[in-house]
């Protein structure tokens, strides 16, 4: 069983930076064996994969439209998964959820198992 959480989340202005944190408690599994995801959901709007990083922390993976912009990292040792945020744009409005999962480089939402219950980025022009 795994029970994430999210934090980080708030109102900032375009181009402003943000960093959303997700800590993770896990039993009967260690946190380093699960891969982990960030998505987000804006109004009106399916869920969208955002960023994904491997068990141990080496690789990770983003959608196109945050490539230079977003940074995942991960601590294993905290036991947290970060989403640093730079140069926010309107776009980027949305609830944000952190995800883990089995598989590396899932962007499908159905591939992960679990799921936190999301914090607001709210970008203001």
């Amino acid at each position: 069983q795994v029970q994430l959480e999210e934090s980080g989340g708030g109102l900032v202005q375009v181009g402003d930076s943000l960093r959303l944190s997700c800590a993770c408690a896990a039993s009967g599994r260690t946190f380093s064996s699960y891969a982990m995801g960030w998505f987000r959901q804006a109004p009106g709007k399916e869920r969208e994969f955002v960023a994904a990083i491997k068990w141990s922390g080496g690789s990770t993976d983003y959608v196109d439209s945050v490539k230079g912009r977003f940074t995942i990292s991960r601590d294993n040792m905290k036991n947290t998964v970060y989403l640093q945020m730079n140069s926010l744009k309107p776009e980027d409005a949305a609830v944000y959820y952190c995800a883990a999962g089995s598989l590396w480089r899932a962007t499908l939402g159905s591939e992960y198992d679990y799921w936190g219950r999301g914090t607001q980025v709210t970008v203001s022009s």
